[in-house]
């Protein structure tokens, strides 16, 4: 086996520690992660704002979290390439760099256009970013010790997103919707700076390359599949084009994707490397995520349209309201980490899974008369099981896989998480938007139809919930882990 020196791609070594350096990359990777995957969410509080200010429906503001969503899952897949052709300093700079234009643009943003366009392009510089992060977490960090940094990127994915709808409240109660991208973008140029400037090169670069017509495939693949889930909310208020013309397209694309990946990942000409998915653990773990996705991007929607428009909140109390159950599982995620490193990811996963399967059908008894401690507390159950579950999933998932397949595993990963929570997304306000609409059209008042559909969008999430359940007990440690411990 030919050694490697620091400018080549390192394995985890298992008796070993990380070295400093590598502990100073995760950590500017992880902030600036942070404060780009923030925006993930910190419109959701904001749509009832957006949709009186420029004129909007509910279904055509969806699009301000979905498109986000939506872009990231189009451009993650391409990461893989990204990090064999440039350097990490080179993708980290380009990341963030996008991401800071994007939010410039959001910030000017005269209409509802120009402001899609930006969050956009936030999006592209944020799908960068984090498969970025986990690719070097699993070169760098050493088998037995990936659930405690696991638990610290579970904070980015999970807690930023979050904490997004209480930042959101704060700011629109005394200022103009704009200010959250005005507040976001020096944070986004001091990480650029500071990040040009202390990210190192773990890899060393290959001419290899770009697979143009898989690019357009997983376009149109993905893009097709949410678009057709989104264009089911703009019928409920007589608009959008047919159902089945996105969703047809979406998953004849997928078909050809998939078919044309297994084609070339032989000979290392893949876009995106299909053999994850031969992993039990991987697959398990990823279809058990991508559920706990639909459910916490699904619920940081609905809530705040509940407390806003069912139950009349203003934007800072709703934003307060929500701010607990982030804190709980930012406070959490670490600990599932270090418990994962010891014990594994059953005895995590499995009650976990349940109490959001709880939270989820808890969520359907909310009406105009739920107290808001209840709501607090049935969101913060929620939050509390996901930090259980998403620690492990993530660790066990890609640490199941060998190596050469770490950067190829971490895009699929993220692609299908980033496209989950889209789908949630889309579903959640579909349903709810299909069945306000026909309660109104019944003669329901305005709170009666919106209480009607936010239940209805629950009940949804709750039965698809109790997937996770079953699969949480098919879970298992990788085995990677446990040549690493003996």
């Amino acid at each position: 086996m030919q050694t490697h020196s620091a400018e080549d791609q390192p394995t985890a070594v298992p008796q070993a520690d990380m070295e400093p350096g590598g502990k100073l990359l995760i950590g500017v990777l992880v902030v600036a992660a942070f404060v780009m995957i923030l925006n993930e969410t910190i419109m959701s509080v904001a749509l009832p704002r957006l949709m009186a200010d420029l004129a909007i429906t509910a279904s055509t503001a969806q699009w301000l979290t979905t498109g986000f969503l939506l872009t990231m899952a189009v451009v993650i897949p391409v990461t893989g390439y990204l990090f064999q052709r440039f350097t990490l300093r080179q993708v980290f700079v380009a990341a963030m760099g996008v991401f800071s234009f994007g939010t410039l643009l959001a910030a000017i943003a005269p209409g509802f256009e120009l402001l899609l366009i930006g969050r956009v392009t936030q999006a592209g510089g944020t799908a960068i970013m984090l498969p970025l992060l986990m690719t070097t977490v699993l070169r760098v960090v050493p088998a037995h010790k990936r659930g405690s940094m696991m638990g610290i990127i579970s904070i980015v994915i999970a807690v930023a997103p979050a904490i997004g709808p209480t930042i959101s409240g704060v700011v629109l109660n005394s200022l103009d919707w704009r200010w959250m991208f005005w507040i976001v973008l020096p944070i986004a140029l001091i990480s650029f700076g500071i990040g040009a400037m202390l990210v190192k090169n773990f890899t060393t670069p290959i001419e290899v390359p770009l697979d143009i017509f898989s690019v357009a495939l997983s376009v149109f693949a993905f893009g097709g599949i949410v678009y057709g889930l989104s264009s089911i909310g703009h019928s409920a208020d007589g608009s959008g084009v047919p159902v089945w013309v996105p969703l047809g397209v979406g998953v004849v694309a997928l078909i050809v994707f998939v078919h044309r990946q297994l084609a070339r990942q032989d000979d290392g000409r893949a876009l995106l490397d299909m053999r994850p998915f031969a992993t039990p653990t991987f697959s398990i773990g990823l279809g058990m995520l991508s559920i706990s996705m639909m459910s916490l991007f699904g619920a940081l929607i609905l809530l705040p349209l509940y407390l806003q428009n069912v139950r009349g909140l203003d934007t800072l109390t709703t934003g307060l309201l929500l701010l607990p159950g982030g804190l709980i599982m930012g406070l959490l995620s670490p600990f599932a980490g270090r418990i994962f490193d010891r014990t594994g990811p059953r005895v995590l996963v499995i009650p976990g899974a349940v109490v959001v399967s709880a939270a989820l059908w808890l969520m359907t008894l909310l009406d105009a008369e739920s107290s808001l401690p209840m709501v607090v507390g049935i969101h913060s159950l929620m939050m509390a099981g996901l930090a259980t579950v998403m620690t492990p999933l993530m660790t066990s998932s890609l640490g199941s896989l060998p190596s050469e397949l770490y950067s190829h595993g971490s895009a699929i990963f993220s692609t299908v998480q980033q496209l989950a929570g889209a789908a949630g997304t889309a579903l959640f306000i579909t349903v709810m938007s299909y069945t306000a609409a026909s309660r109104a059209a019944d003669g329901a008042t305005e709170i009666g139809a919106n209480q009607d559909g936010i239940h209805t969008a629950f009940l949804y999430g709750g039965v698809v919930s109790l997937l996770a359940v079953v699969a949480a007990f098919f879970v298992r440690k990788p085995a990677a882990q446990l040549v690493d411990r003996s």
